[in-house]
């Protein structure tokens, strides 16, 4: 299995790192549509595991439509059009629910599902696209790509060598507290020498808040997504990634992570 993982980090990597410095904006923005279709594919197949036909329903490719609004809004740095794309996804699933409902209340899950993964996945990968639109915005995602890892990292070994106390037994029976701990304390240093070599003017003191934030919400995203495998009673949300599960597994910490780096960026940092 850590071989697997390995070699898809040793392929994926460089490949992923050449789009980012070298892609344009729209480029970027493309791959991370083709992402969203595939973790929103697998997100379906975790909320929908007792009714697959609803995996493709009306409703559903809906919500990838609407997701890919959400990505192009993002692509156009639009805030407006974003809250659009969300009344309109809204208001559209409403729309379809109502012809289903003769056969059952039960449509009505499937709205929900369908609402919850708009705002869960392309709603935060469109924030990554936002911070790819600033001046800075390469820096800035691989700052966010290199803190993310850095916790996944840290809390891995804190917890192998360490870990002692369960962190939340009942989601997660393998995270421990002494590994989340750890994963924030690398979180920290990393973030903290990758601002002062790439990203060296910035508001210091807050900088630690920015860390911590996007460590927590990573762990918290981390969470969510056991919660919906669990609750769908699966190990991996996918096969796509050999040795790292599905695509939706690999951003799952990302996709609570980038909105707070995103907002931390805009409106409490400063000088950036």
């Amino acid at each position: 299995m850590h071989l697997k993982r390995i070699i898809t980090s040793l392929v994926a990597f460089p490949l992923l790192s050449l789009l980012i410095f070298k892609g344009s904006v729209f480029l970027f923005s493309c791959f991370i549509g083709l992402v969203f279709l595939v973790a929103v594919y697998e997100y379906y197949q975790i909320v929908f595991f007792d009714k697959k036909n609803a995996i493709f329903s009306p409703i559903s490719i809906w919500g990838g439509v609407c997701g890919l609004l959400l990505i192009s809004a993002a692509y156009f740095n639009s805030f407006q059009l974003i809250i659009g794309v969300l009344v309109l996804n809204f208001m559209g699933a409403a729309i379809l629910s109502m012809p289903g409902y003769k056969n059952g209340p039960q449509i009505l899950n499937d709205v929900k599902n369908e609402i919850q993964a708009v705002i869960y996945i392309p709603l935060s990968l469109a924030m990554i696209i936002m911070l790819r639109n600033d001046p800075h915005g390469v820096a800035w995602i691989f700052f966010l790509l290199f803190i993310v890892f850095a916790g996944d990292v840290g809390a891995f070994y804190a917890g192998k060598f360490f870990g002692r106390h369960k962190l939340s037994p009942s989601i997660s029976p393998g995270k421990t507290i002494e590994g989340s701990v750890g994963g924030m304390l690398l979180c920290i240093l990393v973030g903290y020498i990758f601002m002062r070599l790439f990203l060296p003017h910035h508001n210091v003191p807050m900088i630690f808040l920015l860390f911590a934030g996007v460590n927590i919400a990573a762990q918290i995203g981390d969470l969510f997504e056991s919660q919906l495998k669990r609750a769908g009673n699966i190990k991996d949300s996918g096969t796509i990634l050999p040795g790292h599960g599905g695509i939706l597994d690999r951003i799952d910490a990302l996709l609570f992570a980038a909105p707070v780096a995103y907002f931390f960026k805009e409106f409490f940092l400063t000088g950036i």
